[in-house]
């Protein structure tokens, strides 16, 4: 089942170098927000991605990818003295992740400070629905940040809705409090909460899944989803476990999935258990093959 809703993903998408046969090294691409619009779009649902890359040949190839997986790039800029970002990927034996990032200079921290900025917030403005997280509040400058808590404000007073992932990486942050701050604010002008409890623990401000899912404002309008690793989630104040144990072979974009498979079951108008499960399914499709965005195969869980 498809939904009608425009669905733009803020943020920033990079070219991924992942680990190959002996010392070479696989050239794909990953970001948590065009990990989740990528899910989005193969289950059918229309995808935009607002951002800024180069206007180099590799930024050209990465908007040609995907285009060819069903996202809209129509409302990615073209910053002409800048280039996307890069990180590296190595996964040890149990699955677990280890990063190593070139952004410092990319062409996403300037997506709302460019001569088609403008355009670009006016047309993401009539969203229906707006997802963004908090590696897109903790990759921009403050004028950038304020620019897209305004845009969340356009949003909603349009009539769409707005969910946030809060997934924290503490290098892109001075110190955990900033990081709270931004958070917090995110969290005020949200419809959708998406957090991950080890985030929150990390952070310092939750002591288990029921507090964090309290402090992103579930029960009061909002929808909030708290996810807990290997451990399921908690909405809608159940414990939704996972159907089945997996085998990790890479948890690499297994959050990105999940919000991919509940944002759309929620979308289609699944209830918060029912796309819990969809969430799960399609995060453990995920960590089941290498890379934060496997190819599409006959086991994808896409309906």
């Amino acid at each position: 089942m498809t939904t009608k809703a425009t669905i733009t993903v803020i943020g920033e998408a990079m070219l991924e170098l992942s680990r190959g046969e002996g010392d070479s090294w696989n050239l794909r691409y990953g970001g948590d927000v065009i990990n989740t619009a990528i899910h989005l779009a193969r289950a059918g649902d229309k995808v935009r991605l607002a951002s800024a890359l180069g206007a180099d040949p590799m930024s050209a190839q990465l908007c040609a990818q995907w285009e060819a997986e069903g996202v809209d790039t129509s409302l990615v800029i073209a910053a002409q003295d800048r280039l996307p970002g890069l990180y590296a990927i190595e996964t040890d034996a149990a699955g677990e992740r280890s990063f190593h990032y070139w952004r410092s200079e990319a062409a996403a921290r300037r997506m709302f400070d460019l001569p088609q900025s403008a355009a670009m917030v006016a047309q993401a403005a009539q969203s229906d629905l707006l997802y963004f997280s908090l590696i897109t509040l903790a990759i921009l400058p403050d004028a950038g940040r304020e620019a897209l808590l305004d845009l969340c404000a356009q949003v909603r007073a349009h009539g769409g809705r707005i969910a946030f992932d809060g997934n924290y990486r503490a290098r892109l942050w001075d110190d955990a409090a900033i990081a709270r701050h931004w958070r917090d604010r995110a969290i005020a002008v949200s419809d959708m909460g998406l957090p991950t409890l080890a985030d929150e623990v990390e952070m310092g401000e939750a002591d288990d899944a029921r507090d964090a899912a309290a402090r992103w404002g579930a029960g009061e309008d909002k929808d909030v989803v708290v996810k807990l690793g290997g451990d399921g989630c908690l909405v809608a104040g159940e414990i939704v476990r996972i159907p089945r144990q997996l085998d990790v072979i890479d948890s690499s974009g297994a959050g990105d999935a999940f919000n991919g498979g509940y944002l759309h079951a929620r979308l289609v108008g699944a209830g918060p258990h029912e796309a819990a499960l969809a969430g799960h399914r399609l995060a453990g499709w995920n960590i089941g093959r290498r890379g934060a965005i496997p190819a599409r195969d006959a086991n994808a869980p896409y309906g």
